[in-house]
């Protein structure tokens, strides 16, 4: 049988696994210093739990079959509805309760280039607060990640969805044409406004609506203009109202919290999940990242009261990993990684002190990654390995270093090389870890 991977499926050799751990462990240093803490929940879920929260588009995505014990099951799509079903399975939860999530995620999408069927999503959420403190949240969450990724040059575009409920209400859009409309909308970032008008005259919109809702894309200035402009596409609805008056105060929050974010309330912004209730997010790196969004999501009040009987607001935020991995290598921003800082080389007839060597380091050096050469061999032939390797420090002890307990030391990138004591070993080659690269 010739090896193949399932198609819209992929490996990650270790060198592109550590740069993602390196990337997630910043991620998770973010999501922690909020107060977020993680959340595992099984692949599999009852296909009964998943059925009917994504749309008909989401619907067809998913994998879903019946197992051994006749049981209709499916993958997760997302890691947002197995968090309700989690809410709903555990009532005494203290709330406000924050969680994050790391894992793959299935959807039976066609493969192209950047899209697969499986995928590792980053989730960040908020259970049990509906307020403007807790929507400003994840948009500082969303801001403080990027940030600590070395991605200054972002935007975050907020919305809300009553604001386009309550549009599109304005405009007498019937609800059938709701969702197609919302799906043209949310294209704002990739089309113009001409390439928008069509779309939505192509779903049966009369000119008028057409006009009003190409607007949006036009919609600039201030945060408080904008506000002030989209009202006034809206024809003062009530539902509008209530909603820009929540974004105003949401905005006044990050800015007050981190004054000059790149934050913008952006009124063509939907989100394509049928979930969202309030706020949504999404974030967009320059066109020559060529990626697109790398953080979306919002605020689904409805959804976890499917499970639990009663109603309970989240709002949350979910990364894309894969994307962010894009970005950073694109810019070369992820070169250069690799999991082992050092590498201890074998000699004949001194095994024992290398491995012992090895040890004290890496009891001395957590987290550096400290690699013992399996089997005496030609010191060239172990150097080329941790060159090739990506391996800054090489470590040997030869007989002769050992008669005078000693080690020789040499930092692969210049090849440079030093003598220096055991007991100075692990101190020494710390500081060689810590040089600029």
């Amino acid at each position: 049988m010739k090896p193949q991977v399932l198609k819209g499926f992929r490996d990650y050799a270790p060198e592109e696994m550590v740069v993602r751990q390196g990337m997630l462990d910043k991620v998770r240093a973010v999501f922690e210093s909020f107060g977020y803490m993680p959340l595992h929940t099984p692949a599999l879920e009852y296909a009964e739990l998943l059925l009917g929260k994504y749309g008909d588009e989401g619907e067809k995505l998913l994998y879903k079959f019946e197992d051994q014990g006749g049981r209709m099951v499916a993958l997760r799509y997302d890691l947002t509805v197995p968090l309700a079903r989690f809410v709903g399975m555990n009532p005494n939860l203290r709330f406000p309760f924050r969680r994050y999530h790391i894992a793959p995620v299935w959807r039976a999408e066609r493969p192209q280039k950047g899209r697969f069927r499986e995928f590792y999503q980053c989730d960040v959420d908020m259970v049990g607060v509906d307020s403007p403190q807790a929507d400003a949240e994840p948009i500082l969450v969303d801001c403080a990640v990027l940030e600590r990724l070395g991605l200054s040059d972002f935007r975050v575009l907020v919305n809300h969805r009553g604001f386009l409920d309550g549009l599109l209400e304005s405009l007498a859009i019937p609800p059938d044409k709701a969702v197609p409309v919302l799906r043209v909308l949310d294209k704002v970032d990739k089309v113009t406004r001409d390439e928008m008008a069509a779309l939505l005259a192509q779903e049966g919109m009369l000119p008028e609506q057409v006009s009003r809702l190409a607007g949006l894309s036009a919609v600039s200035g201030s945060n408080a203009e904008r506000l002030a402009r989209s009202l006034e596409l809206a024809g003062g609805n009530p539902r509008v109202q209530v909603a820009v008056e929540r974004l105003g105060k949401v905005l006044e929050l990050v800015e007050a919290t981190r004054p000059g974010a790149p934050v913008w309330f952006t009124p063509a912004v939907a989100r394509g999940l049928d979930y969202y209730t309030g706020i949504v997010y999404e974030t967009f790196l320059p066109p020559q990242y060529g990626v697109g969004s790398v953080m979306s999501g919002g605020r689904y009040d409805q959804l976890l009261g499917t499970f639990s009987g009663r109603q309970i607001p989240a709002v949350g935020i979910s990364l894309g990993i894969d994307r962010l991995v894009a970005a950073l290598s694109s810019q070369g921003g992820a070169a250069g990684a690799t999991g082992t800082g050092v590498g201890v080389c074998c000699m004949e007839g001194t095994e024992l002190e290398a491995a012992a060597a090895a040890a004290r380091l890496r009891q001395s050096l957590p987290g550096k990654g400290v690699e013992l050469y399996p089997e005496p061999a030609r010191m060239k032939k172990q150097i080329e390995y941790a060159d090739k390797a990506g391996i800054p420090v090489v470590v040997v002890l030869g007989q002769q270093e050992v008669a005078a307990s000693s080690a020789s030391v040499k930092l692969l990138r210049t090849g440079k090389q030093e003598t220096v004591s055991l007991a100075g070993l692990a101190a020494f080659v710390a500081g060689l870890l810590e040089e600029p690269r």
